[in-house]
């Protein structure tokens, strides 16, 4: 009986642990995730984890910022909407790029990118994760110091 017992106790944590029918639920864990370099970003990162930004529908994005990786000014056709994951990120507003004009962005928050806006984003002296959605097409369009696109 206690050999039973035992034998339970170690089968239980395995059955309770078992992932549900992916017709029900798609899990995500963190060591699924696959991150590609930015070509136009060096030191940005992103992870696709659901649908396809360029594509119609809505779609979920990470962007991981290395330390001291801004983006340049631009600008998104589209709603997004940001959870900051990790660190603090760094946000500013307008066509001319100015490092010390941001304003701080702690983990945990929550932002909305208006459309068309111009903005610039990203990390200072530490890692910044960020997820973000939207409902695709997804379109980044650089701009330069008067607004106007590149």
């Amino acid at each position: 009986m206690k050999r039973l017992m035992a034998t339970a106790l170690l089968i239980l944590p395995l059955l309770a642990s078992a992932d549900p029918d992916a017709s029900v639920m798609r899990i995500v864990r963190e060591s699924d995730i696959r991150w590609a370099d930015n070509p136009a970003a060096p030191g940005l990162k992103f992870a696709v984890l659901q649908g396809s930004p360029p594509a119609a529908g809505p779609y979920v994005i990470r962007v991981r910022f290395a330390p001291g990786t801004m983006s340049p000014p631009h600008f998104h056709a589209e709603e997004r909407q940001i959870v900051v994951i990790k660190g603090t990120w760094w946000v500013g507003s307008g066509p001319k790029w100015d490092r010390d004009a941001t304003t701080a962005v702690p983990q945990g928050s929550f932002v909305v990118h208006h459309p068309n806006q111009i903005h610039y984003d990203g990390a200072k002296d530490e890692e910044v994760i960020v997820q973000i959605s939207g409902i695709g097409t997804n379109g980044t369009t650089l701009v330069d110091e008067t607004g106007k696109p590149k």
